[in-house]
């Protein structure tokens, strides 16, 4: 009886024995199995990881490019805004200097026309005088023996006659011109009149050149008979 309990005892052991190397031995395979699943796991991950990186490498080159784009645009942008402040300037510059020319142009032309008005203003008065010159001319040939000729640097010159009874073609002459200033400027008498700057001076405040004229004749006569 004895033996039979130790016969079942065996056993027993043996059974107990049996079941707990087959569970260690599952244990252990299990414990395999999860440790190749979580390499793949960790090795999966590790690659997914390292794409993530390298997409957002490219993601920074990318955005560092674009970047580097928008600052050489920016600076094109400027360039091209300075560029164009300074042809507006230039052409402001020019602007400005076209409205002043086209004010002295119009300056100019306005003077122009007033000098060609005071010109021709004075034309027309030399033009009448030289008219009654010239009708007096022809009154004092018939009864002076005046003739007027018109000489060198637009002067007239007045040759009387008549004067010396004994030589009646003696001519008696002096120069007659206008100056800058528009008056009577006598010269070159012959023969030579002391008082020729003195009737001068008259028929300047006067402007009566008959009178003038006369005493001119008046002058060469009492030369002859002085």
């Amino acid at each position: 009886m004895v033996e039979d309990e130790l016969a079942l005892f065996d056993k027993s052991i043996n059974e107990f024995w049996n079941k707990f190397k087959n569970t260690i031995s599952d244990t252990s395979c299990q414990m395999v199995g999860l440790r190749d699943t979580y390499k793949d796991s960790i090795k999966a991950f590790a690659e997914k990881l390292s794409v993530k990186l390298k997409e957002e490498e490219r993601m920074v080159e990318m955005f560092l490019e674009y970047q580097n784009q928008i600052c050489r645009q920016n600076k094109l942008i400027q360039e091209k805004k300075d560029n164009l402040l300074k042809l507006f300037a230039e052409v402001k510059g020019k602007k400005q200097e076209l409205e002043a020319l086209t004010a002295n142009i119009q300056d100019l032309k306005e003077e122009y026309a007033r000098k060609k008005e005071t010109i021709s203003n004075a034309n027309k008065a030399n033009e009448e005088r030289l008219k009654r010159l010239q009708k007096s001319a022809d009154v004092y040939k018939d009864r002076l023996g005046l003739e007027i000729r018109k000489i060198y640097g637009d002067k007239l010159q007045f040759i009387f006659t008549n004067i010396d009874p004994k030589h009646p073609e003696s001519p008696f002459m002096f120069s007659l011109c206008l100056n800058e200033a528009r008056d009577y400027e006598v010269s070159d008498s012959a023969p030579h009149l002391e008082c020729l700057e003195e009737f001068q001076e008259n028929v300047r405040k006067t402007n009566n050149f008959s009178a003038f004229l006369a005493n001119v004749r008046k002058a060469f006569t009492a030369m002859v008979y002085n």
